[in-house]
């Protein structure tokens, strides 16, 4: 991968990420945009009552107040029955959550919880609900128009736009969900996900350089859990002024216990603690924030899923092997290994240890092809794959390929004992069998 096409992480790129895996932070977002929302409709309506009074048209201000408490049964019906629509809705959700769960692997949760539309559906329920209430509280029991202070007509107004809004947003989700029920969207969501991850590695050589003598270690000591991500740009900065380079011991995707080492310093002394301080994340879950290897997990869980008796679902392991071979495809070429981070004089500061190309041919084939016994379509789908890659890849890059070529072959001679079944079987074919 070329540094042309290369992104760097922005500054809030860990905080934008966290809050993309919660379900708390748009709805509450939202609150605080309801609040500003009526409390401007509210001024407007203020205004436009005094403005009235100021212009003695007193006949315009009765229509106006007639208006609004017309307005005010469909605002009340409104009120009374969002909340309903949105636990039936969103009940509905989390089965068909569970179901998809269930069928193709726990880790789709994911998409789900990160979906743009689940999230802006929800906060504007919530929204129209909220903003329903406090519309409602801004009618007055009075209906001369001499006394009237505020007639609420901004706020009905909006409200019945937040109404077509949420309609028209309910619609769009139930499309979306159900295309997050079937196997192809899902893995091609994976697969997406994934060359985002990939454009966002650094390019350009990876070739060791001497880091010299380690000096220290510096230990977990946040609690246990995933390896989620770094902050490569806080650490490069902590190690250039302390004049040392850093060296993360564990991959993204690593489990860490507190007392162990993440970093090891070469060169000279710790950073101060502070400069170290929210540089490493660890969460419960991967994600796909930093981890180049966690979308082929996906994928090749899903297969396995689908290859396992009680599922027996072989076109879906074809369909996660189409996603695995485009990603190997992409990769096959590009720098793979230790990430060297340097500092704006070009001096290497923090060196991240990757999967290279083997650890990635391994992920992807090795637990398919130990379940794929009694399956013609995936290992006909699996050589066709195997040969495609065959061709892209370069000299160096071919060993793992050809040894995987050659243990699925000697599997499916040693668990077909028919010869034209066997031949069958290994006759390369993009869709499986047709």
């Amino acid at each position: 991968m070329s540094d042309r096409g290369y992104r760097p992480p922005r500054a809030l790129s860990p905080l934008r990420e966290h809050l993309r895996d919660t379900f708390w932070f748009a709805p509450t977002l939202g609150f605080v945009c309801v609040f500003v929302l009526w409390w401007g409709a509210s001024e407007l309506d203020a205004a436009l009552v005094a403005h009235l009074r100021r212009e003695a048209a007193y006949d315009q201000l009765g229509d106006l107040i007639a208006f609004s408490q017309d307005a005010k049964t469909i605002v009340t019906t409104i009120s009374s029955a969002m909340m309903t629509f949105i636990g039936v809705v969103f009940s509905i959700s989390l089965v068909a959550v569970q179901m998809a769960s269930g069928q193709l692997t726990p880790r789709v949760v994911r998409i789900f919880v990160r979906s743009r539309i689940t999230k802006l559906t929800l906060t504007v329920f919530l929204a129209t609900f909220l903003f329903s209430l406090l519309v409602l509280a801004s009618y007055e029991s009075e209906r001369d128009p001499v006394r009237a202070v505020s007639v609420p007509l901004v706020q009905s107004m909006l409200t019945l736009a937040l109404l077509g809004l949420s309609l028209l947003l309910f619609v769009l989700y139930v499309s979306s969900t159900l295309r997050l029920l079937q196997v192809g969207p899902v893995v091609d969501r994976i697969a997406r996900d994934s060359f985002r991850v990939l454009r966002r590695m650094p390019g350009g050589p990876r070739e060791a350089e001497p880091l010299g003598p380690e000096t220290a270690r510096v230990m977990h000591e946040g609690r246990a859990g995933v390896l989620r991500d770094v902050n490569t740009a806080r650490l490069v900065r902590a190690a250039r002024r302390q004049d040392v380079v850093l060296r993360l011991i564990p991959r993204i995707g690593d489990f860490v216990v507190p007392g162990t080492p993440v970093l090891a310093v070469h060169g000279g002394a710790v950073p101060p603690p502070h400069a170290l301080r929210y540089t490493v994340h660890v969460g419960v879950e991967r994600t796909l924030h930093q981890d180049l290897t966690f979308g082929l997990r996906q994928l090749s869980d899903i297969a396995l899923r689908a290859l396992s008796s009680s599922v027996n679902d072989p076109t879906t392991a074809v369909q996660c092997l189409d996603r695995i071979v485009q990603f190997l495809a992409a990769v096959v070429r590009l720098p793979l290994g230790a990430v060297h981070h340097r500092d704006r004089a070009g001096r290497v500061r923090l060196v991240q240890d990757g999967p290279g190309w083997e650890d990635l041919v391994d992920l992807a084939f090795e637990e398919i092809r130990w379940c794929m016994a009694g399956s013609p379509q995936v290992m006909r789908r699996l050589l066709a794959g195997l040969d495609d890659l065959l061709l892209l890849a370069p000299e160096d890059r071919r060993k793992p390929l050809v040894r995987h070529r050659a243990l699925l072959v000697q599997a499916v001679e040693r668990t077909v004992p028919v010869a034209a079944d066997r031949g069958f079987a290994l006759l390369p074919d993009h869709q499986g069998i047709g």
